[in-house]
């Protein structure tokens, strides 16, 4: 069985992977702003989704120039890049408080979002390069573990400052607090990443962005690939479901009063989040025994399935397959992360960017189940990801393994 990692990668391998526990915070405390909007401003559910929506939005604006200049300048680059925005983004919570605006808060997670491109866009690809080629998907399942552990941590922090034991917002909580905290470790792992050096992965066809590498072509052979298309589809459509669930579990369990916000947070960090963490772990050992498509397809049907008892709402039955959601989805963004860029050599960076403009579906796929949530019901909401599933599961169950080579020309 081949390494996963080789032996001369180790170090940035865990450099790197420690950067997945800082972005998975800051996604899933968002899970809890939600909620707390809702109940210390008076948010409706379409309206608490704009932290969701405007989050996501950073993803598609900053996508492309973050590709640009970690092409350019590096790995390291985009780390630093990344590190520097996501810090500065989360001290702008403590003048929020101060201010105590929406908007502004809203504007804080767009800068955090911004600098979470060029972290993602930076370590994705950098990881599945760091082994043998067989192993990449299993290799960033194993990094992204770690996003799985920081996303525990986000809601459990973010529910125990900004929920009181009777299930209300807690006014004397401090919501800047841990963004203080994230600002600061995210600042520290900056400069330590100005005092490293990240080994740049040699590739043959490296010289392809420079002898005749116009952009227009690249981009050209970039989505001539039907599967790399397929791919960015997939990846939209998980987007919407995964971050969607997120963004409602609190709500869906409060909303059939099983629990009240605070515990329903502790539920979603250990429960849901932590199953998630766990299937990732789990994926990344079965994948080196059991070809990656087979367990993509596997999970793919436990997602649609778990998802369709949810929106049914058949009660504790629903309870318990909203946390198994968990489970299934966890090696999904990474297994087709990894299957998308496959072939893709000396082109590997600027596709990567192109893949990460789909956590924009994290700003639709909220929005949308608040508008549905506030039409209907908060359980005929989950639609939005259940549709969102069925197209991974088209994806799981298509192509064939030549097409995911980059065309030549």
């Amino acid at each position: 069985m081949k390494a996963l990692v080789k032996k001369q990668y180790i170090l940035p391998f865990i450099l790197i992977a420690s950067l997945f526990f800082l972005w998975g915070a800051a996604h899933s405390i968002l899970d809890v702003l939600n909620k707390h909007f809702q109940l210390s401003l008076q948010k409706n559910h379409a309206e608490s989704s704009l932290v969701q929506v405007m989050f996501y939005l950073g993803y598609f604006v900053m996508a492309i120039p973050a590709g640009l200049v970690i092409d350019h300048k590096g790995y390291r680059t985009g780390v630093v890049t990344g590190l520097t925005l996501y810090g500065l983004g989360a001290l702008m919570f403590w003048p929020g408080v101060q201010i105590g605006s929406f908007e502004f808060y809203l504007g804080s997670l767009f800068v955090i979002a911004c600098g979470l491109v060029f972290l993602e866009t930076a370590a994705n690809p950098y990881v599945t390069e760091l082994g043998d080629r067989e192993t990449a998907a299993s290799r960033l399942n194993l990094a992204q573990s770690f996003n799985g552990l920081g996303c525990i941590c986000g809601p459990l922090l973010g529910g125990l400052l900004l929920f009181s034991g009777d299930g209300k917002s807690n006014d004397s909580g401090r919501i800047d607090l841990p963004y203080i905290v994230m600002g600061i470790v995210a600042l520290a792992v900056a400069v330590v990443f100005t005092r490293i050096k990240l080994p740049e992965i040699p590739h043959t066809d490296a010289n392809e962005m420079k002898q005749g590498g116009k952009r227009r072509d690249v981009v050209r052979r970039l989505f001539s690939n039907r599967l790399f298309l397929f791919g960015i589809f997939a990846l939209l459509s998980y987007e919407v479901s995964e971050i969607s669930i997120n963004s409602f579990f609190v709500n869906y369990v409060t909303d059939n009063e099983w629990m009240d916000p605070r515990d329903a947070s502790i539920a979603l960090a250990f429960g849901g989040l932590g199953l998630f963490m766990l299937g990732r772990v789990v994926g990344s050992i079965v994948m080196q025994h059991v070809g990656t498509e087979k367990v993509l397809r596997v999970c793919a049907v436990g997602t649609f399935l778990t998802t369709f008892i949810v929106v049914l709402n058949a009660g504790f039955l629903s309870l318990a397959a909203l946390v198994l959601i968990y489970v299934f989805e966890s090696i999904m963004f990474p297994t087709i992360f990894a299957l998308s860029l496959q072939g893709f050599g000396g082109l590997t960076k600027r596709a990567s960017s192109f893949l990460m403009m789909t956590p924009v579906g994290g700003a639709i796929g909220p929005l949308l189940m608040g508008l549905v949530a506030d039409a209907s019901s908060i359980s005929a909401s989950f639609i939005v990801p259940l549709v969102g599933f069925a197209n991974v599961a088209a994806f799981a169950f298509s192509s064939s393994r030549k097409e995911r080579q980059c065309p030549r020309e």
